[in-house]
């Protein structure tokens, strides 16, 4: 059913809280694991550390081998909703799981979320973990 996740990674509290859940998923679909983390231009111009992208990749797949999952690693530059949703296109992905970091309560900001704007334009099931 899903041969193919994508997990978009981004360091935060909630995609951490995800990965559980993915190595549920992986195990019991014995799929391939895909981890995805963007680097993005600030306002600045400027962009976040690839160093420290690079870092985050590497922590989480070691964190996956040590689950006895083999996960691929893409970094990519870009807008994240876009990107994921380009990535998921790219390798077909059959499931993306992403942790759902809101901006706030109001209606307003909830539309300016990455999980948000993932979901409008996924070309397949998302898996919003909160």
């Amino acid at each position: 059913m899903f041969k193919t996740v994508l997990f978009p990674v981004d360091g935060s509290r909630e995609t951490r809280e995800a990965v559980d859940l993915v190595i549920n998923i992986v195990k019991t679909y014995t799929s391939n694991l895909f981890l995805l983390s963007v680097v993005e231009e600030n306002e600045e111009g400027a962009m976040s550390s690839e160093s420290e992208v690079a870092k985050l990749l590497l922590g989480a797949k070691t964190l996956f081998e040590q689950q006895g999952i083999n996960a691929e690693t893409i970094e990519k530059v870009g807008i994240p909703s876009f990107t994921i949703c380009d990535v998921a296109d790219e390798i077909n992905a059959d499931l993306i799981v992403m942790g759902c970091r809101g901006l706030g309560l109001t209606p307003e900001k909830a539309s300016e979320s990455v999980a948000h704007r993932t979901i409008e334009l996924a070309p397949c099931p998302i898996l919003i973990v909160p």
